[in-house]
């Protein structure tokens, strides 16, 4: 086990890039900005700068969040694409939760045999994450906080809080690991927190972004099986 787990008594665990990675799903869906028709990166920046009426449970309708993102970038994509690119992205994100890899099974597994409490503190739409009762993943975590169930989102202090309280454990005695999205591990820095960044996923997809976000995290590590290495 990871040296930096041996005396803590809690995981907190961010979930996209982190335990699951949309863009590797065994089905090969297209990419919602595919479907939409709009560049990736144009796309993205909408996703991380406009979607926090979604991921703060504010705005719930599918379609209402994917089109006044996209019409940010073109105002005349019509209805029916936006509906095609709204069954395609929960199908997409519904195939990442159930299907995961045997990886992140083994490393869930291992935390709670050795008596860890496990818990979920992710950024996500409703929507995004309805399938999280058919996961295999759930079974395993004491306490999972969704940001859009609890109206408030990484990297506010509340949502790690709230986590730690419903798993009755200090910040002293935990861990977050995350990719380093939305500041998260700076936010959980904040609140005591150490903090481990997984490399991964967005090695593959955001290389740029690695030097920036490992400034915030106390260990590094490239793969969820170094957790359990011995």
């Amino acid at each position: 086990m990871h040296n930096c787990l041996a005396n803590k008594k809690a995981i907190l665990f961010d979930l996209f890039h982190t335990l699951i990675a949309i863009e590797s799903n065994i089905n090969n869906r297209p990419m919602t900005h595919e479907l939409l028709g709009v560049g990736k990166e144009e796309w993205r920046f909408q996703i991380l700068q406009n979607a926090h009426d979604g991921i703060t449970g504010k705005q719930t309708d599918p379609f209402k969040i994917i089109a006044g993102l996209v019409r940010n970038i073109d105002p005349d994509i019509s209805d029916e694409v936006i509906e095609r690119a709204v069954e395609n992205r929960i199908a997409l994100f519904a195939d990442a939760i159930i299907n995961v890899p045997d990886e992140t099974m083994a490393v869930l597994r291992h935390l709670k045999s050795q008596g860890k409490k496990v818990a979920l503190v992710s950024n996500a739409d409703c929507w995004e994450v309805s399938a999280w009762a058919r996961s295999p993943m759930a079974a395993f975590f004491d306490n999972v906080i969704f940001s859009c169930a609890a109206g408030v989102a990484k990297p506010d202090r509340r949502i790690y809080e709230l986590s730690l309280n419903a798993i009755g454990i200090d910040a002293d005695n935990a861990v977050f690991i995350g990719d380093g999205g939305s500041n998260e591990l700076h936010g959980a820095q904040q609140v005591g927190l150490t903090t481990i960044m997984i490399t991964g996923n967005i090695r593959s997809l955001w290389p740029e972004k690695i030097d920036e976000r490992r400034r915030h995290a106390d260990y590094v590590i490239e793969r969820l099986g170094e957790l359990i290495a011995v």
